[in-house]
């Protein structure tokens, strides 16, 4: 069965994207079946997956607002692994003209209803804001993956995120849960670092992985060349640990692990 997991937290810059690019082309590797839908009008995630956002004929905008489809907009990536539904700065007219349509929040949920049995996992990049695309996002999705750093700031923004997803649950999507708390630009010197652990597995048993992200320039690096971190440098902290967090959550979910042929 396919599982659609969004990737969003509230806060900017704790590695939403970088965990939504790294963990689906870990996926992929691990032979799974991945989408990955950048739903970020920065287009971040695209340009991660070797996809040039200035050169889109139609992005997810097209396909949200019923002016192009699913086909039109699907975009494979073979260099990551993966499929993607791309997206540029034009997501933001889409942003604005969703609101008051028809529907409008489930936009998605609709246009993924036909494909979704043609992938293991989906990953939704969210834009760091509750907005329409954010809602379309967590009312698509089965679960919510949260990336966040150990720092104080980040308990109080992690507070407001469960309280959306909790809005979201009441109104448009009962079955929403939270898939996991990932800990980012973890570095275990820091004694804050252990507080806010501690802190996260005393209030959420069982939610929080295993698996923590350090902080890696190879990681910040891999971006800029178009590619994710498990082929950018396959060598790496980063490039191991989300190949070990996709490992987890794949024996959370079941899901029989088929690595591809050769190194990445």
């Amino acid at each position: 069965m396919t599982k659609v997991i969004a990737i969003t937290n509230q806060k900017g810059g704790v590695g939403k994207t970088t965990t939504s690019v790294s963990l689906s082309a870990a996926l992929a590797f691990l032979g799974q079946r991945i989408l990955l839908i950048d739903l970020d009008p920065q287009g971040n995630a695209t340009m991660g997956s070797g996809v040039d956002k200035n050169t889109l004929t139609d992005s997810v905008c097209e396909l949200l607002l019923n002016r192009a489809s699913y086909r039109a907009v699907i975009q494979n990536c073979p260099e990551a692994g993966y499929d993607l539904l791309p997206s540029n700065s034009s997501l933001t007219e889409a942003e604005v003209g969703l609101v008051g349509e028809n529907q409008s929040e489930i936009r998605l949920k609709n246009a993924l209803a036909a494909e979704k049995s043609n992938y293991d996992y989906i990953i939704i990049d969210c834009a760091p804001s509750l907005n329409m695309l954010t809602i379309n996002a967590l009312a698509a999705a089965d679960t919510v993956l949260i990336p966040m750093q150990c720092e104080y700031y980040a308990l109080e923004g992690l507070s407001a995120l469960i309280s959306t997803i909790e809005g979201i649950k009441t109104n448009l999507n009962p079955a929403l849960t939270i898939e996991g708390i990932l800990r980012t630009m973890y570095d275990p010197r820091n004694s804050l670092t252990k507080e806010v652990s501690a802190q996260l597995n005393l209030h959420f048993p069982g939610q929080v992985y295993n698996t923590v992200i350090p902080r890696n320039i190879r990681l910040a690096e891999a971006p800029s060349h178009g590619l994710p971190i498990i082929y950018y440098d396959k060598k790496s902290r980063g490039a191991l640990a989300y190949l070990t967090l996709a490992a987890e959550l794949m024996r959370k979910n079941e899901t029989p692990s088929s690595p591809k042929t050769g190194t990445p």
